[in-house]
């Protein structure tokens, strides 16, 4: 399995960060050994100052796939999830600096929160789903499918088009604005249409 994800896919994000507006979606790789445990607790690693929280929308391929069409696109996936994507932010902005690949910066141990599943079908439109990410019940992070730069069958297409997407593959569709440093004690609720759907304690 991979965990493809997808950069700067709301507009308001890149501008909290002062990134360049990309002309095609930005892709990287996080590793399976990214996956934080199922007992639900982030431990903040000794190598990072700055990790933030980026709460996403996941999509769960359902058969493999090359070069695939955008109109055949939503056959491919059959159900989504909500996530986080933590970031060691000092680390990447470094990366950023010196040229360098930042996905040490992503791809760490436990750098990436998966919820349970939703089929897809079960949405009455696919592309205007709520989602949000409490820290410590307070609204942090609020966005909406429908805000997306690249939509769902967007981005499978233009995925594929490099990697052959296999049954089981994860894409994260992008963070919206609201991203911000975790310390110890925190505790992350992710919500998708205003159900839980999962909760993270940061140690």
């Amino acid at each position: 399995m991979k965990i493809i994800c997808v950069g700067r896919n709301y507009t308001e994000h890149i501008e909290e960060l002062n990134n360049e507006k990309p002309k095609q979606p930005l892709l990287f790789i996080k590793p399976e050994s990214s996956i934080l445990n199922k007992e639900g607790n982030f431990l903040i690693p000794d190598f990072s100052n700055e990790i933030h929280h980026e709460v996403e929308i996941f999509l769960r391929i359902c058969k493999k796939g090359k070069d695939i069409k955008e109109k055949e696109a939503h056959c491919f996936y059959d159900a989504v999830g909500l996530g986080i994507d933590f970031t060691a932010r000092d680390i990447q902005s470094l990366c950023k600096e010196k040229g360098w690949s930042w996905e040490i910066a992503k791809g760490f141990d436990g750098a990436t929160v998966i919820s349970e599943l939703v089929p897809s079908h079960t949405f009455q439109d696919i592309e205007d789903v709520s989602f949000a990410l409490k820290k410590n019940n307070e609204i942090v992070q609020l966005g909406n499918t429908k805000k997306m730069l690249w939509k769902f069958d967007e981005l499978i297409t233009y995925i594929s088009k490099y990697f052959t997407l296999n049954e089981g593959d994860l894409i994260f569709t992008g963070t919206p604005a609201g991203v911000s440093k975790v310390i110890s004690g925190d505790e992350l609720i992710g919500e998708l249409e205003g159900k839980e759907f999962f909760k993270v304690k940061v140690i």
